[in-house]
């Protein structure tokens, strides 16, 4: 999830995005189309712009709007295909929507519903791909050849020397997509080809901006170092370590690193006094103290209580160890 620091949205904000989009679409054939159409692509992803998902503390809300202003986006998107902030925002809009509103709720879906579970890990698996590939396009177009390179498991190096900071939101992005869905079907071989280079992906976007979002890549270290066998990359050791990199840059205020570590370190483990604690402690987090992050927060925390609600379907559990569960 996007963590970047944004000022909070304002109403006066929202009117001038949507009247800029009518615009662009009722100006159509006319000359100054094209102006309006990059008028309300750079509105629509300047700064500031996230946080009317991320800062609001209603998922509902949030998981019912997603999908029109993914539609919207794709629409700006085919009259100005070259656009990279509407490339990144889209795709990461297909990631974020793929994870906190398709997987996530099927993950916790009862047993008796196990057709509809994998229908919606399905589904998320697909807007993963659609999200990465949408970001990996954008980058092929930077950086002509990256893509063939990538699938062809072909050295990255010469694309990543050319790559600036400007570069880590889609190579964080692009990498959050095609693991996650990797890690919905680990014996997709199509998928599996990609992880090595999608690894060095996250370890080139490391290089150049180890602090991004607030620990976000560190969050992502930490769950795919842990899911990945060794001779993916895989390493628990490295994964704690990045663990704690993420708690200092996040300053404590995101759920999202003991969620990460509950499910991704102690779940394997089998250290439920550590799994317990580390999502008790995501839960005692006030989602108000980081207002950008608020919604990520949330959902983040209503992880965490679907986890421990559901902890006996990971650990052999004594009684007293299911008490007093928040």
């Amino acid at each position: 999830m996007n963590r970047t620091k944004r000022p909070s949205f304002r109403p006066e904000m929202f009117f001038r995005i949507f009247a800029a989009f009518l615009a662009a679409f009722f100006l159509a054939g006319c000359s100054i189309n094209r102006m309006a159409i990059n008028a309300v692509s750079d509105t629509l992803t300047s700064g500031g712009s996230s946080s009317v998902f991320t800062g609001d503390p209603d998922p509902e809300l949030v998981g019912d709007a997603l999908p029109f202003a993914i539609k919207m986006y794709e629409a700006l998107l085919a009259n100005n295909p070259g656009h990279e902030g509407l490339i990144l925002t889209t795709g990461s809009l297909f990631v974020m929507y793929a994870n906190a509103f398709v997987q996530g709720p099927a993950e916790f879906l009862p047993v008796v519903r196990f057709e509809e579970r994998e229908a919606g890990l399905e589904r998320a698996q697909k807007l993963y791909i659609r999200g990465a590939d949408l970001i990996l396009s954008g980058l092929d177009k930077k950086y002509p050849g990256f893509l063939s390179a990538l699938a062809t498991e072909s050295t990255l190096a010469p694309f990543f020397a050319k790559m600036k900071k400007d570069d880590v939101p889609f190579l964080y992005w692009a990498a959050a997509g095609c693991l996650s869905a990797f890690s919905l079907d680990p014996f997709d071989s199509a998928l599996g080809r990609r992880v090595p280079g999608i690894m060095d992906c996250v370890d080139r976007a490391y290089e150049l901006d180890p602090g991004f979002n607030s620990g976000a890549l560190d969050d992502l270290y930490v769950i795919a170092l842990s899911a990945l066998p060794e001779a993916m990359g895989g390493d628990k050791n490295r994964a704690k370590g990045h663990f704690a990199l993420a708690l200092e840059k996040s300053g404590g205020k995101l759920a999202g690193p003991y969620v990460s570590y509950a499910q991704s370190i102690a779940v394997p483990a089998q250290d439920y006094d550590t799994f317990r604690k580390y999502l008790e402690t995501a839960l005692a987090i006030d989602p108000g103290a980081d207002p950008s992050n608020r919604l990520v927060n949330i959902i983040s925390q209503r992880k965490a209580r679907n986890l421990l609600n559901s902890a006996s379907n990971y650990f052999i559990l004594e009684e007293e160890d299911t008490a007093d569960v928040p």
